[in-house]
């Protein structure tokens, strides 16, 4: 593990995760997933070791604006900003004044990256200028993605940038981005739930699941013909 705030819970690659047969999942997905890989509760926990050190590093500063990557970053966004929230209640000699807003990036169809990248939202980048800015990811996978956004955002001139993700992926395809905090490492598998999704569904999963190729071919886009 790494030290700092760059540390994160490193995940191993031949790790098969937990039977799901020991938790609770809805029904019409208990056959379409392989493995529990990260279990709620300890999602949870890390998140609240991450608004600790968000905290840390940003508390006291005049205002930041907490910028959410939709879809699959709102839950991820939801909690950090409550465990922030709870622990800025207990302590009186913490301050962090926030705005949020939200931006959406499209880059994947099926399990598969398109290489092209299509940004909706923030249709005025100019009410970023002097702010400091922390956008909230659901997870980094080649990096590519998070470059260009961090590409728009310079533009706008904002006093600084930092990225925080719950997920980033071990991968051969990564162009070497890391973000400044890390909720976990995993491994070159394609996952879904805790508003992760495979073409819009198990976003309704509390864990992190491994998809299998039952749960693939269920729900893979129709072709075109």
């Amino acid at each position: 593990m790494a030290s700092g705030k760059a540390s994160f819970l490193s995940i191993p690659d031949d790790y098969e995760g937990h039977p799901i047969e020991l938790f609770c999942l809805p029904k019409h997905y208990e056959d379409d997933v392989g493995s529990v890989l990260i279990p709620s509760g300890l999602i949870q926990d890390r998140i609240e070791r991450l608004a600790r050190d968000v905290l840390t590093d940003l508390g006291g500063m005049e205002r930041i604006t907490a910028l959410c990557v939709l879809k699959g970053g709102f839950r991820f966004f939801s909690d950090l900003l409550d465990k922030v929230q709870t622990q800025l209640s207990h302590n009186s000699a913490t301050s962090l004044p926030m705005s949020i807003d939200f931006i959406r990036l499209k880059s994947y169809e099926d399990d598969q990256s398109t290489g092209k990248v299509r940004v909706i939202g923030i249709e005025d980048l100019s009410r970023l200028k002097g702010q400091h800015v922390l956008v909230v990811e659901d997870i980094i996978d080649t990096g590519n993605t998070m470059l260009k956004l961090l590409d728009l955002l310079k533009e706008a001139e904002p006093a600084s940038i930092k990225v925080i993700s719950l997920l980033l992926k071990r991968t051969p395809k990564s162009v070497g981005y890391k973000p400044d905090y890390v909720g976990f490492e995993i491994p070159d598998k394609f996952v879904v739930g805790y508003a992760l999704d495979y073409n819009e569904h198990f976003r309704d999963l509390s864990h992190i699941c491994t998809i299998n190729d039952k749960g693939k071919t269920k729900y893979a886009l129709p072709t075109s013909h």
